[in-house]
């Protein structure tokens, strides 16, 4: 890492794009005001989760918390070496991002979704998508890019087709929209990331679950 003390990016939650350096030896996470970096929540436990600076790079440990530590979605059994991009799950209730180096941070704060290395990339302030290093134009529909916005914010999970029609349509209350409706809109999503990259397939259908957002690196 060179030197350089790595940063913890939220994703999700009350603490979406809070930075948090990581900058001693041993970093405490959890409840309890006597944590370093305090995540005010009642599922997290008052001392969750502890990062710890070693000779091989930076290590995280669930400390026993109630409803456990999650590394990409899946729970932390033991000390687990972290790597760039890697994304943390405190609970139900906050994502973190790892982030190497401060100079691979993302620059536009709290509105700004990231993966790490990600092929896939949304501003949510702005508005705006890339697909690599290309700006897809012109801009999605609101109901396709809240659609997208909402794949990216649980893209550690599937996403309901009830979940789709309260987030992209949230006056409706569920009222007068169709499967189909929801089918166009997955079919006009894809074929407008398709413009810019035909061969990878984004949003992912689970029969019978609902869809997920697949962005390889």
């Amino acid at each position: 890492m060179d030197g350089e003390a790595p940063v913890l990016v939220g994703q999700t939650g009350k603490l979406n794009g809070v930075r948090w350096l990581l900058d001693s030896e041993s970093v405490l996470f959890g409840r309890s005001p006597d944590c370093k970096y305090v995540i005010p929540d009642r599922q997290v436990s008052r001392h969750h989760a502890v990062i710890k600076k070693t000779v091989l790079g930076y290590t995280i440990e669930d400390l026993g918390s109630k409803n456990g530590t999650f590394l990409n979605g899946k729970p932390i059994q033991e000390v687990t070496l972290l790597q760039d991009g890697d994304v943390i799950q405190m609970a139900f209730a906050q994502q973190l991002m790892f982030v190497g180096t401060e100079a691979t941070v993302p620059l536009s704060g709290a509105d700004v979704i990231e993966m790490g290395l990600a092929k896939l990339r949304i501003d949510k302030q702005a508005k705006r998508i890339w697909v690599g290093k290309q700006e897809l134009s012109p801009p999605l529909s609101p109901p396709q890019f809240r659609f997208l916005e909402l794949l990216f914010e649980n893209h550690n999970r599937i996403v309901s087709r009830d979940e789709i029609v309260e987030y992209v349509w949230p006056d409706s209350e569920g009222i007068g929209v169709s499967e189909q409706a929801i089918d166009a809109l997955v079919r006009r999503l894809r074929e407008r990331l398709g413009e810019l990259d035909p061969e990878t397939k984004y949003v992912k259908t689970v029969r019978g679950y609902g869809f997920r957002l697949r962005n390889p690196l």
